[in-house]
This record gives C-alpha cells, sequence and structure tokens, in this order.
C-alpha cells in the first residue's frame, strides 16, 4: 500500500498522535505523517475534522477517522497483519475495557494532578495512583496487557510511563509509585524500550521544556 493512500495529521508532542503512530508502525503500515502546528490549525485539519479541530486524525483513501481509540480499532479491522487486539470475544471486550479505563480515569486524574494547584493538586496525584493501581491489577502478572507481545491497552496506555513522568518532575508530585505498584512500573519500562515503539518517542529533554511551557499556562489559567 502506498503512503499516499494514508496520511496521520498529527502532533510531536501528543500521545493521542503517538497512539496512532505507534499501531501504524507495529502494523508495518507506510504512512504520510502531517505535522499540525496546533495553533494555527491548517486548513486539511479544518477540513478532515471539522467538528472537534483537533489531531489526531487518519486519512485513508481520502476518508478521515478521529479519535485516537477508534483510530486504533480501524486499523485494527482494515489491516489484518499483526494484530492489537484477541480474537477472544472476551478478551477483547476487557482490552477495550481497560483502553476506556485508561481514557476515562488515568488520564483526567493525572491532568487534574499537572494543571491544578495545593489541595486540588494533590487530590488529583492521589486519584491518579488510585487508577494507576487498578489498571496495574489488569495487567496481572503478564509481561503486556497483551500476552507475550503488545496489543491494543500497552498502546493505549503505554505513553503514560513518559508522560507521568514528567509531569512528577514538572508539578512535583508522586504519580508511578514503584513500590506500590512494580508490575506496572516494570511494564512501563518494557513498552518503553520495545524498539518499535522507542524508536516513535519525542526526545526527552526537548518533551520536559515544551510541558514546562505548557504547565504555567494551564497553572496561571487555573489561577
Amino acid at each position: 500500500m502506498s503512503a499516499d493512500s494514508v496520511k496521520l495529521l498529527g502532533y510531536w508532542a501528543s500521545p493521542a498522535a503517538l497512539r496512532v503512530k505507534w499501531t501504524l508502525k507495529l502494523k508495518e503500515i507506510e504512512y504520510q505523517y502531517v505535522e499540525e502546528d496546533l495553533p494555527n490549525k491548517s486548513p486539511l485539519l479544518l477540513h478532515y475534522n471539522p467538528v472537534h479541530k483537533k489531531i489526531p486524525v487518519l486519512v485513508h483513501d481520502g476518508k478521515p477517522v478521529a479519535e485516537s481509540l477508534i483510530i486504533l480499532e480501524y486499523i485494527e479491522e482494515t489491516w489484518m497483519q499483526n494484530p492489537i487486539l484477541p480474537e477472544d470475544p472476551y478478551e477483547r471486550a476487557q482490552a477495550r475495557f481497560w483502553a476506556k479505563f485508561v481514557e476515562e480515569k488515568c488520564v483526567p486524574s493525572i491532568m487534574s494532578a499537572f494543571t491544578k494547584k495545593g489541595e486540588e493538586k494533590e487530590k488529583g496525584a492521589k486519584e491518579a495512583r488510585e487508577n494507576l493501581k487498578i489498571l496495574e491489577s489488569g495487567l496481572g502478572g503478564k509481561q503486556f496487557f497483551g500476552g507475550e507481545s503488545i496489543g491494543f491497552v500497552d498502546i493505549a496506555a503505554g505513553w503514560i510511563g513518559l508522560w507521568a513522568r514528567i509531569v512528577e518532575e514538572i508539578a512535583e508530585v508522586n504519580l508511578i509509585d514503584t513500590e506500590t505498584m512494580p508490575l506496572l512500573n516494570a511494564w512501563f519500562g518494557r513498552v518503553l524500550e520495545f524498539p518499535i515503539l522507542k524508536e516513535c518517542l519525542p526526545p526527552q529533554d526537548i518533551l520536559l521544556e515544551h510541558n514546562r511551557g505548557f504547565h504555567k499556562i494551564l497553572t496561571a489559567a487555573s489561577s
């Protein structure tokens, strides 16, 4: 398949776009990447995502698909090679459950710890630790949520291992407790060191400085 038939509109520091990059790489799909300037949304982005006007957007044969988890499922159903979802219906439902848990519980609580101040910040950090501990229970003793290989939940949640550490440094909070959630901490390490995934990660020092600036804007807005 030509890279011209698949485009990804993304942003270098976006975890949501990273999810899609990881999936395309794992499935060995050639694609054209279009870097967006988020403050100045391109005509291409406004054309393909006129409702939410945000990235990521996957464009396949001229047809746009938005929202990262929906894009992941679209890719899975369109390209059969190197599946990221299990065949068993129950296991597939469990994978979707944990991905939704990450989206609705883990991410908002981590963002709360990042954007709030004082007691609200500490409350967000506490909720984030509780949610991450629950996420660890879904991993059990497996190498990956997908078993012996990277799967849907690993892609949906693995980026947290990098971004949460950045939040910890900038906001001066504790999110990933290595003593109380050793399995999750080790899993984050395996995901982020997985060669195909690692090569897609943005430089950590540049990402850190980018998020320092982002943090100043967000905390000022919440004052």
